[in-house]
């Protein structure tokens, strides 16, 4: 990124606590046949920034695939505006443009907001703030906190809390607003999860804020105010099915649910093997045997499908830590056994497989708790920065 022009940091009453804190944003508008409203827009945003943001800054216009005057408009403020510049890209799609913007970008924090500027621009700085002194990863405007004070129709304020109520009880979302078009995070985090990120319409915030989720990163919620455009031009049911079928692909993706097709596969295989060998090495033999053997691959299908770890690094010890783990089902499912000879002396074979299969299911839960926060246990120390001096002097 070329050097801030001078102009952006030395006009206004922001001056002095620009020039204090070195942390540099990229705000990000990415637009899409947006030619009636852009100049307007980014002229109100600019002067926002050059009157209150403490921090040197950038707006990049990103403009995907638009047909209109956009791009041409864009340019123009450009060349007018100190600290505007133009992102074309050939392809349309929001999370195209967010991404090649912001993996483009060498600014500390990188944050983007919808053109109307629906969102009061108040909230920039507290979004903004948490990022540069290290307090948070990932910064997110939220319309859905009672705090913010929300000015749109029956039927979409219906549709934005369906949605983030779906995300939490399919996908476990513990972000309260995964839409707003006014999200913030560190670019370093940007570059870390931007290649995981799939989508590249509508579903790319949420997309975004899984991954950030399960990877735990940090993420700070801000109320905002918020009024809704008139002219939106989203296709509400369009968006929504896509929205849908990235819920879905998520799930798919999801740890639980690899671990899950593990576990299942694991248990029928154990079954099939105690079956085998239960002939030749008794019940109790046959059991440890079997559970021995899909042990072992369980534990290994887990490690490289389910907690993504490759390599040989700490790989005896994760497979002794999972040969524990082994003993713990071995004395539920043979405690099973015992309980079974009591109360049946001569318990069928068939009754015999489903009663261990049932005791190994409920092992299940034992095993995953023990592989997630113990065997693959992943430990990594985060060094927080410390506050920039400005954010204090400026009441963040």
């Amino acid at each position: 990124m070329p050097p801030m022009s001078s102009s952006a940091l030395t006009v206004g009453p922001a001056r002095a606590l620009a020039l204090a804190a070195p942390a540099r944003v990229d705000i990000v508008v990415p637009v899409f046949d947006e030619q009636a409203i852009l100049a307007r827009s980014i002229r109100r945003l600019h002067e926002y920034l050059t009157d209150q943001m403490p921090f040197s800054w950038r707006i990049v216009i990103a403009d995907n695939a638009g047909t209109d005057q956009t791009a041409r408009i864009a340019a123009a403020l450009a060349v007018d505006l100190p600290g505007v510049e133009l992102l074309q890209l050939p392809q349309k799609g929001r999370g195209r443009a967010l991404r090649a913007a912001w993996l483009g970008s060498e600014a500390e924090v990188v944050c983007y907001m919808d053109v109307d500027l629906s969102t009061d621009l108040r909230a920039l700085l507290p979004l903004i703030a948490p990022l540069v002194s290290g307090h948070s990863d990932i910064a997110i405007g939220t319309r859905l906190h009672h705090g913010s004070q929300v000015v749109r129709g029956a039927k979409r304020e219906l549709i934005s809390r369906s949605y983030n109520r779906l995300l939490r009880v399919t996908l476990g979302a513990r972000f309260s607003d995964a839409q707003c078009g006014f999200k913030a995070m560190r670019t370093s985090v940007a570059r870390r999860l931007l290649p995981s990120v799939h989508d590249e319409a509508w579903f790319f915030d949420t997309e975004l804020l899984m991954l950030a989720q399960r990877e735990g990163l940090r993420i700070h919620e801000v109320p905002v105010d918020w009024v809704d455009h008139p002219d939106s031009r989203v296709d509400i049911v369009r968006t929504a099915l896509q929205d849908l079928r990235g819920i879905a692909r998520l799930l798919a993706s999801a740890r639980l649910t690899r671990f899950l097709a593990i576990g299942v596969v694991s248990t029928l295989a154990y079954a099939l093997l105690y079956l085998v060998l239960r002939g030749p090495l008794g019940v109790s033999a046959a059991n440890a045997t079997a559970l021995a053997l899909t042990a072992v691959a369980n534990t290994q299908a887990n490690r490289h499908l389910t907690f993504g770890l490759r390599g040989r690094t700490a790989l005896l010890r994760q497979h002794a830590m999972g040969a524990v783990v082994y003993v713990l089902t071995l004395g539920l499912t043979s405690g099973a056994l015992l309980v079974l000879n009591a109360l049946d002396s001569s318990p069928s074979q068939a009754f015999e497989v489903v009663v261990l299969m049932a005791a190994s299911a409920c092992a299940t839960v034992t095993r995953f708790l023990a592989l997630r926060s113990w065997v693959f246990a992943r430990r990594t120390k985060r060094a927080l920065k410390p506050a920039v001096t400005a954010i204090g002097r400026v009441g963040i």
